[in-house]
């Protein structure tokens, strides 16, 4: 089941898509993309309310649709996640990942400036609101090992986006 923590304010706007990894809500503060989630165990966070979908979410629908069928390999989407100072610094490299491209955790946490920080690192992509609009899905351990996933169905979900975008990886 998805869950919303007990204090999140209901978003202004709640668009749902259907995809090949299961029903996708995008979620909207009427300027910018808030968050995204990947239905898991038949439910998505927001499922109570009803859909109120404005032009950008239009628009994340769009894009996300021509992700799945492989005709869009980045998005063009204003975001607005809340996070950490930390937690932003991990998801702004995450963002200048390619289609195809993946990093490691190691990676991110000399990129990010805190080389020995691996946890806080994996609590950081765990943290994203965004996932496959700011690309957790791309990152592996430095053994090209799936580490974990926490969008969808987990692991599954990981392995077929990383199977779309042709990114090799150890199961």
């Amino acid at each position: 089941m998805v869950t919303r923590p007990p204090s999140a304010p209901a978003p202004q706007y709640v668009r749902r898509v259907d995809s090949p990894i299961g029903r996708i809500e995008v979620t909207s503060d009427g300027s910018s993309v808030t968050s995204l989630s990947i239905e898991k165990s038949g439910t998505l966070p927001w499922d109570d309310l009803p859909e109120r979908s404005n032009r950008i979410l239009e628009r994340a629908a769009r894009q996300l649709a021509e992700y799945f069928s492989g005709k869009r390999h980045t998005f063009d989407l204003p975001l607005s996640a809340a996070g950490t100072e930390f937690q932003k610094s991990v998801w702004s490299q995450l963002s200048g990942l390619e289609w195809g491209e993946y990093t490691t955790y190691g990676e991110l946490g000399l990129a990010t400036g805190r080389p020995t920080a691996g946890r806080a690192v994996g609590g950081a992509v765990g943290a994203n609101p965004l996932p496959i609009i700011v690309p957790c899905h791309r990152v592996l351990a430095s053994n090209g090992k799936i580490t974990g996933y926490s969008g969808g169905d987990g692991i599954p979900t990981k392995v077929w986006l990383l199977q779309h975008e042709g990114i090799t990886h150890v199961a």
